[in-house]
């Protein structure tokens, strides 16, 4: 799902604690990882998702989700109410949490639920969007760009947003590029040379009545990601190029990608 810059540029800055973590599962997920694993790109009535962020954690919670985040355009209230809506849950159900198995990873028997938003920003003269995992949703770097508007100006720039979420301590994906007005394989170069942390790969927006995997729409070697509209967006994986593959839908590739030819 992300074409990224080398992973030592992501260390050295100061990324969060979640994006560590979200690193660790990007590097272990595979196409069967979606639905019912992992999922990185939903959005909830906050944008333009169908679910409020009860109905979509009610799901994330029968489905069996092992981590996810919430995207919702240019804001976090629906990541912020979900949160409130899973620490409440953990409370009332200490039955049930007692019959479930650790999930993956985490060691804990509820889903990981990390910070994610989806900004627009132009790119090669293209208007897209880029996600944001892991980030600090109260830095001052990211703050504009949760007030649940579309920025302006100089503030739309690609690189201006991508520097955003990153100083925010988070990762930066190009989403869904199989679907902009301009070639996937030119806006993921430029991305990548803005300093992108991955690209999504798998995607859907054939709006299906159950949660099912996507199929892969970004000419890319590995990844996974997935955009189920129903109930809002679904998850992404970031595949590595060469040599490793991590997961939502992105790809971690050695910088720069000029003149690379696997994507």
């Amino acid at each position: 799902m992300v074409v990224a810059s080398d992973l030592t540029p992501v260390v050295q800055r100061g990324i969060t604690g979640d994006v560590q973590l979200l690193s660790q599962v990007f590097d272990s997920i595979d196409a069967a990882s979606c639905p019912h694993t992992y999922n990185f790109h939903m959005h909830t009535v906050y944008s333009d998702g169908k679910l409020t962020p009860a109905a979509l954690m009610e799901q994330a919670i029968a489905i069996g989700l092992q981590a996810f985040a919430i995207t919702d355009h240019h804001s976090v209230e629906g990541f912020c109410q979900a949160s409130t809506w899973l620490e409440d849950w953990r409370w009332r159900h200490p039955t049930s949490l007692g019959q479930r198995q650790p999930v993956g990873k985490f060691g804990t028997t509820t889903p990981r639920l990390f910070t994610g938003v989806e900004i627009t920003a132009l790119l090669a003269d293209t208007e897209v969007h880029l996600l944001g995992y892991g980030f600090d949703p109260n830095h001052n770097a990211i703050l504009s760009y949760l007030q649940g508007s579309a920025p302006k100006a100089e503030q739309k720039a690609a690189k201006v947003v991508i520097d955003a979420i990153q100083a925010a301590g988070g990762l930066a994906v190009l989403a869904h590029p199989a679907r902009y007005r301009r070639p996937a394989d030119r806006l993921i170069a430029e991305a990548a040379e803005l300093g992108i942390d991955g690209i999504e790969t798998y995607y859907a927006y054939s709006n299906p009545d159950q949660w099912q995997p996507c199929p892969r729409q970004t000419p890319l070697s590995g990844g996974a990601g997935s955009a189920i509209r129903v109930a809002n967006h679904l998850w992404h994986r970031y595949p590595r190029s060469q040599p490793t593959t991590s997961a939502l839908g992105l790809i971690l590739t050695p910088s720069p990608l000029k003149g690379r030819a696997d994507y």
